[in-house]
């Protein structure tokens, strides 16, 4: 499967474009359930100005979605028509802490923020340490784990709109609810600014232990994943209601609900995206069937099926 080769044009109406922009690129490797087509054009933008330029020129019938490290996504077999935007951590991967302020641009894994702001001994951001993807998309879901989430430490957001101009959100501003924020879903967060709580060290130390620990007793974080499947219902437990809808270990192809967590769903080999969103679709029914309750996705799909 390909696309239309299209940068060349882009190029040229884009002659100060300083990033990198690529055809037909696959982004299988760069998710973690490691399926998916290509992208039509993948663009690494060189720097936040890079990428306002970018925006500014692109056309208005070119859709735009973003990824950071495809932690919590499927890229549907067919691959993904118009642009996908990678923040690489070289341009937007810097982390520093100041006071009570820790600063991250958004291709900053959560994890690395975390550690920045234990050895400033600033408490507050360790759930931080229990998410496997980056600033950018714990902006864009409100992303949380083990107690906190994103709206509690958040200060300011930077983004970019389709026009290329630049933002910033307060906490208000972001409208987070749960698993999701009101922003425009075209804006493009490049930075963020969180506040942490002075700490004792070793208090701090020991929360993040007890959030990795949760993590490698309770989570298939060793195989081909894609993070918790589907939003917790109100009052419910995801896992639990895939559990009692007899999913745990069913099976697509080799696509599988995780044995060890019933909210995960793993490649065990050679799964298609197909295979997988298969498989998610078919726990929605059972579970629906079993309990009434229809789940709701958390992991973000985009592309089309192949044909």
């Amino acid at each position: 499967m390909s696309f239309p080769d299209i940068t060349p044009d882009l190029k040229a109406a884009m002659p100060e474009l300083r990033g990198r922009l690529l055809a037909n690129e696959s982004l299988a490797p760069l998710t973690w359930f490691r399926v998916g087509g290509p992208a039509q054009v993948l663009f690494t933008p060189a720097d936040a100005d890079d990428l306002a330029y970018f925006l500014k020129h692109l056309p208005d019938e070119l859709a735009v979605y973003v990824i950071g490290v495809g932690s919590n996504m499927i890229v549907r077999d067919g691959g993904v028509p118009g642009v996908v935007i990678r923040l690489a951590p070289r341009a937007f991967g810097e982390v520093k802490a100041e006071d009570d302020i820790v600063t991250a641009g958004t291709a900053v894994l959560d994890k690395r923020v975390a550690e920045v702001a234990a050895s400033a001994n600033l408490a507050g951001l360790e759930f931080l340490f229990g998410i496997p993807g980056t600033i950018g998309g714990a902006l864009r879901m409100n992303a949380g784990a083990n107690g906190g989430e994103t709206k509690d430490i958040l200060v300011e957001a930077t983004a970019v709109d389709r026009q290329g101009r630049t933002h910033r959100f307060s906490n208000a501003d972001m409208k987070f609810t749960y698993r999701a924020s009101g922003t425009d879903p075209a804006l493009i967060f490049t930075a963020a600014r969180f506040r942490g709580t002075p700490s004792a060290p070793e208090a701090i130390r020991a929360r993040m232990a007890d959030v990795q620990a949760h993590r490698e007793t309770a989570q298939p974080i060793r195989e081909k994943t894609g993070g918790s499947t589907f939003k917790n219902p109100p009052g419910h437990s995801a896992w639990k209601l895939v559990d009692a809808a007899g999913c745990r270990g069913l099976k697509v192809g080799s696509a599988q609900v995780s044995e060890m967590h019933c909210n995960f769903l793993i490649n065990t080999g050679n799964a298609t995206a197909d295979d997988i969103e298969t498989l998610g679709e078919t726990v929605r029914e059972r579970v629906k069937a079993s309990s009434g309750i229809e789940l709701q996705w958390e992991i973000k799909r985009i592309g089309i099926k192949a044909s």
